[in-house]
């Protein structure tokens, strides 16, 4: 069984930065893991993924959603089971429920890595609020 732990959530004005964590105990290293989140009245959408490349090709891939392109960045925290979101300059449409998402086996492609339903395990999620 997989549990993720998100933190770092809070409020910021427009402009400013936060970094998010999540904790994956019992997540297999070279699964898909992801960052979604859900503003009020709205779908829960992908906001970046980590998913695996082809032989050939060296380190994993990412993927982003054209929204935070530029302003996000995911990463491997300092251990294996630590994923990391960091982001810049937000706006208040920034504003939502962030989750980690683990998937049970490797994501191959982007669309795979953005969908939703690849990912079988969700953390509680942590909110961002972006206000003046």
């Amino acid at each position: 069984q997989v549990y993720l732990a998100e933190s770092g959530g809070g409020s910021v004005q427009p402009g400013g930065s936060l970094r998010l964590s999540c904790v994956a105990t019992g997540y297999s290293y070279n699964n898909g893991i992801a960052w979604f989140r859900q503003a009020p009245g709205k779908g829960r959408e992908g906001v970046a993924a980590i998913y695996s490349t082809t032989i050939g090709h060296t380190g994993p891939a990412t993927w982003y959603a054209d929204s935070v392109k530029g302003r996000f960045a995911i990463s491997r925290g300092s251990g294996e089971s630590t994923l990391v979101l960091d982001m810049k300059n937000l706006a208040p449409e920034d504003t939502g429920i962030y989750y980690c998402a683990a998937s049970n086996r490797p994501l191959w492609n982007p669309y795979a890595a953005r969908d939703r339903e690849e990912y079988q395990y969700w953390g509680q999620g942590t909110q961002v609020t972006v206000s003046s």
